[in-house]
């Protein structure tokens, strides 16, 4: 197999910053063809702009696209499925999709100041793509339950990870393997960059 027989994905972090242990880094180091939409330096809270950058992170590429979304990554995705109608997508790996709709813990935004730039409504309308939603059964941005409903309105097949957290470092999800196996599910096939 070729590197060009090879999907691309597309990472769609949250809303951190860099983080060089999150399994999405490991992730991008590990496949031949990746490209990650880098942090925004404004706006940062904006939906319309984490759109319009995974827009921008889309342009130019050919081939089998696959993408990688965690966190706010995920509701960044959806959204942006919605108005651009998922053109050249052929899966999404969808982890740990946060629920903008009720409290989250303290130091993150409230639902109203989600609400004033444009995350919510979170559209729950079928995603034009296949796609896979893996999410903790024990995530504090958001119940399981709430994560389930997301992905039955989705039609995304649902994956829990059991006590998985928010699938982040600060949960020991530094190398995550099963990121890979569950794109593979999607259509990926490689070869990881390390390999002989």
């Amino acid at each position: 197999m070729t590197e060009g027989d090879c999907a691309t994905v597309v990472i769609v972090p949250g809303l951190r910053d860099h983080v060089s242990d999150h399994w999405q880094t490991h992730l991008a180091q590990q496949l031949p063809r990746t490209r990650t939409v880098p942090p925004l330096e404004q706006d940062r809270l904006s939906r319309r702009a984490q759109v319009a950058a995974l827009q921008q992170a889309l342009t130019g590429l050919s081939g089998r696209v696959l993408l990688a979304a965690h966190s706010a990554g995920v509701l960044t995705t959806v959204h942006w499925a919605r108005q651009h109608g998922g053109l050249g997508i052929d899966g999404a790996l969808l982890v740990a999709p946060p629920d903008f709709d009720t409290a989250l813990p303290d130091g993150y935004p409230s639902p109203h100041e989600l609400r004033e730039h444009g995350w919510s409504p979170v559209p729950r309308l079928r995603l034009p793509f296949p796609s896979i939603v893996a999410a903790g059964t024990n995530d504090p941005l958001a119940r399981f339950a709430r994560v389930a409903e997301l992905a039955h309105d989705w039609d995304s097949r649902l994956v829990g990870l059991g006590p998985a957290g928010h699938v982040n470092p600060a949960a020991g999800y530094g190398p995550w393997p099963r990121a890979v196996e569950l794109l593979r599910e999607l259509g990926l096939e490689h070869e990881s960059s390390t390999s002989a």
